[in-house]
This record gives C-alpha cells, sequence and structure tokens, in this order.
C-alpha cells in the first residue's frame, strides 16, 4: 500500500499543474520535488511534509503538514506573494482525489515571503493541513 503523504503529494502536483493561473505566473509547469539543474525562476517546490496519526477508535487516519515553497529572483517580493496568492486559491478547502484515501479537509495555514540571504532570491513558504482516511 502507498503512502498516504506520497497519495497526497501526486494529488497536489495534479491539482497544480492542471491549474492555469499557478502555471502561468511560473511560466510553465515549474512544479518540482527535486529541482533539475539551470531551472529558471520562479519555480515551486515541494518542501517539508509531515504526517502524523489522527486516527479514531473507528477509522485510522493521518494528518499531514505540506510546505510548498517559491522561488523567485523578480526585484521584491510581489511575484512570490501572486503565486503564493495563486497556490491557496487552487488548493485551500478543495477536493482531492488521493488514491487508497479520503481527504477529510485540506486548509491553508500561512504564508511567509522573505530575501534569501543571497540577496538576489526571493522564497515564500505556503503551508497547508490535510486530514485523511483511509480507505478499505
Amino acid at each position: 500500500m502507498a503512502s498516504s503523504g506520497w497519495e497526497l503529494q501526486k494529488a497536489l502536483f495534479g491539482k497544480l499543474t492542471g491549474d492555469t493561473a499557478v502555471t502561468g505566473l511560473l511560466g510553465g509547469a515549474k512544479i518540482y520535488d527535486d529541482v533539475p539543474r539551470d531551472t529558471d525562476f520562479p519555480y515551486l517546490t515541494f518542501g517539508q511534509s509531515v504526517e502524523r496519526d489522527w486516527s479514531t477508535g473507528s477509522e485510522e487516519g493521518r494528518e499531514h503538514l505540506v510546505s510548498l515553497h517559491v522561488w523567485s529572483r523578480l526585484n521584491g517580493r510581489k511575484e512570490v506573494l501572486e503565486i503564493a496568492e495563486a497556490i491557496q486559491a487552487t488548493l485551500h478547502d478543495q477536493t482531492l482525489i488521493i488514491s487508497g484515501n479520503r481527504l477529510v479537509n485540506f486548509r491553508h495555514e500561512f504564508s511567509d515571503a522573505r530575501r534569501e540571504p543571497d540577496g538576489e532570491t526571493y522564497h515564500g513558504v505556503v503551508r497547508f493541513r490535510a486530514v485523511t482516511e483511509s480507505v478499505p
């Protein structure tokens, strides 16, 4: 049986790559788990994910904290914030099909934008919380 965290990531990837607002702002479907060398900015990466037991007395469940990272070299935070907003609009409270699982909820928790120490790169973090239940 595949990990519910991996199945959730695959569902998120499908939803994000299928959204023209997100891909339009990224200049294509530049959404990665492992960024190819020499990738042009901006792009989106899957960051840290945490999975915890969220079972009840009768249902097996998981709580997921999923971080998506936006990377930009455009001057200022504007591009990062616009992409983060598009991601939130695409994913918050949406229904996702997750193989072997039922999505109970998927909610935006926070977004953050900052300049990286190199002084050139802007970095945004968009975090979501999901609860899934196993489907027999």
